[in-house]
């Protein structure tokens, strides 16, 4: 069973973006039934993290422990609750337009 996590920053942003609340929510519902397939990895400071558009240009930042682990993105991502945390975890970060949430 997976766990689902969503950080400060992903509410704040979903109360911000709140006409989409449903398309986010079915998103989220579609990630967390197959995290790798929906994603896609990002580079660069974003190295760990996967990216999933909601709609055209709008995006979720995401993610999975036991990839982020796997690829040994673990050491760059560097969550302070790592150890804490079991694989089986999606950690929602960011929610917004592609160029503001990513930095990409």
């Amino acid at each position: 069973m997976i766990e689902s996590r969503f950080e400060t920053t992903f509410l704040k942003a979903l109360k911000k973006h709140s006409s989409i609340k449903k398309q986010v929510k079915k998103k989220v519902d579609m990630i967390i039934e197959n995290p790798v397939a929906l994603g896609e990895p990002l580079k660069g400071n974003w190295q760990g993290f996967y990216s999933c558009p909601v709609k055209r240009n709008f995006i979720i930042i995401y993610l999975y422990c036991e990839i982020c682990r796997k690829k040994g993105d673990a050491v760059v991502v560097a969550c302070s609750d790592c150890h804490e945390t079991h694989d089986q975890t999606i950690k929602f970060v960011l929610l917004g337009p592609h160029d503001a949430a990513s930095g990409i």
